[in-house]
């Protein structure tokens, strides 16, 4: 939940992010055509003065005609004065003959802006339209221009205004500088509220989360409380009736498979006692001993399943690990002696490494005990069962190794499931294929797993590995 929080909030900030650098480029380029179509307007009103003045030819003042554009310029610059931050310029017959550079905010034009000036004058003279402006660089921005080429007799010449906007983009630079703060002001704000929204969106989710991490099969009881928001309040509602099926049938597995265990215990103990008495009656028959003596067999069988059975109903149940403090040494001791009544074998320790841990010692038991059996059952009197166990970063590790037939790379990956057994195992041994399913139950119970190493007429090893996982209460493994 944590991740798709702050995946929610990265996304919805990158989107910001865009949005606003979009928004900024978009709104700089606005300034920038908007600066220069205010340059442009400043020098086309220039160029009218100008045209007007050619246009009529004459001299205002004294009324005589222009003749050369020299005369043009001289009564021009005496009626005009440059606006703040523009220069003006004429060029006669090639040559620079007057410029006006009071007002313009550098005091002195490059040397390749001049010869550029100068060039204008052999251009053709533009339309009465706004005219197309030239940028040339100063070292304190870039400067627009515009050339208007004249002609007077046999003398022409050029009119250069050129406009060097550094007030305006100093403005524009500082309006950028406020936005960014602006800017970065309610992306912070914004974060915050899309922080505290997804988050309160994602509460239901992080709820079914929480409930479904607790739910096991044997406590089921647990509801995700319904909020007043609609799709939140519809999907707990719905997740809740899901438990509530859910509930209903593994309540039904249990109390099935309980009363089953309950009923069965009753007929088996019956048929045996009276297989018993009829035992004694018939002890001059071999024939019907024999007989007896196979259904007794298979009704003992059948009680082993019965309470096979109940076990594994029974793994996830939240009391069927008891913890308690293991002296390794102590227990693989006892264990030893325990499984060597199962058979005549070699039976050895491999190891039993100094140290304590805590789990449940009957499953443990149970299990170890169960692997003891599977490798009785696949040895004979010459082969070794070995025993051992040892502390290893954190992890309980018991195993039983045999030097028996091993088992088939094709039944090991499904050796530990329910009633399934090995390609041969039937002609070797009667059983319900439940024994070392129920050696994964009790490894799983307890956080941990089975491993199996064997190849075929080599042997097999089961190993529990138990994690540290200490219950309430319990103590910790030596060296945590």
């Amino acid at each position: 939940m944590r991740s798709i929080h702050t995946r929610i909030l990265l996304s919805y900030i990158a989107l910001i992010v865009i949005s606003i650098g979009v928004s900024a480029i978009a709104i700089h380029e606005v300034l920038v055509i908007r600066l220069e179509s205010r340059v442009a307007e400043a020098v086309q009103q220039e160029f009218l003065e100008m045209r007007r003045l050619t246009a009529d030819g004459h001299d205002p003042r004294t009324g005589a005609a222009f003749t050369t554009v020299q005369a043009v310029f001289d009564v021009y610059f005496r009626r005009n004065v440059p606006s703040n931050e523009e220069a003006m310029l004429a060029f006669a017959d090639g040559q620079l003959y007057h410029a006006a550079l009071s007002r313009f905010p550098i005091d002195r034009l490059p040397e390749p802006a001049l010869r550029a000036f100068a060039d204008a004058a052999g251009a053709p003279a533009p339309g009465p339209d706004r005219p197309r402006l030239a940028s040339y660089d100063t070292g304190s921005g870039v400067a627009y221009y515009a050339a208007l080429p004249i002609r007077v007799g046999t003398s022409s010449g050029a009119f250069v205004v050129t406009i060097l906007p550094v007030g305006e983009r100093a403005e524009i630079a500082k309006l950028q500088r406020y936005g960014a703060g602006v800017i970065l002001g309610v992306l912070v704000l914004a974060s915050a509220c899309a922080w505290l929204v997804t988050g309160r969106v994602l509460g239901p989710v992080r709820q079914l989360t929480e409930t479904a991490r607790l739910i096991s099969q044997s406590d089921l009881t647990r509801r995700i409380p319904v909020g007043r928001q609609r799709e939140a309040a519809e999907m707990a509602n719905t997740f809740n009736a899901m438990l509530d099926r859910l509930e209903a049938v593994f309540r039904r597995e249990r109390e099935f498979v309980a009363d089953a265990s309950h009923e069965l215990r009753g007929p088996l103990t019956i048929s045996l006692g009276n297989l018993g008495l009829l035992d004694r009656e018939v002890s001059g028959n071999p024939q019907w001993r024999g007989t007896i003596a196979l259904v007794s067999d298979e009704l003992v069988r059948m009680g082993r399943i019965v309470n096979d059975l109940q076990l594994l109903a029974d793994v996830d149940h939240p009391r069927f690990i008891q913890r308690e403090r293991i002296d390794l040494e102590t227990f693989m001791a006892e264990l030893v002696v325990k499984v060597s009544a199962l058979a005549v074998r070699d039976w050895r320790l491999d190891e039993a490494g100094p140290g304590q841990g805590t789990a449940d010692r009957h499953r443990l038991t149970e299990a170890m005990v169960n692997l003891a059996d599977n490798a009785v059952r696949h040895t004979t009197g010459t082969d070794t069962i070995a025993l051992g166990a040892t502390l290893v970063d954190g992890e309980l590790r018991l195993w039983v190794r045999d030097t028996g037939c091993g088992v088939p790379p094709k039944d090991q990956p499904y050796i530990f499931d329910r009633l399934r057994r090995g390609a041969r195992a039937h002609l070797r041994y009667p059983g319900s294929g439940l024994g070392l399913s129920i050696v994964r139950a009790i490894a799983v119970a307890h956080g941990g797993r089975v491993e199996l190493v064997s190849g075929p007429g080599g042997g097999a090893t089961f190993t529990l590995v138990i994690p540290e996982r200490p219950g309430e209460g319990a103590p910790p493994w030596p060296g945590s």
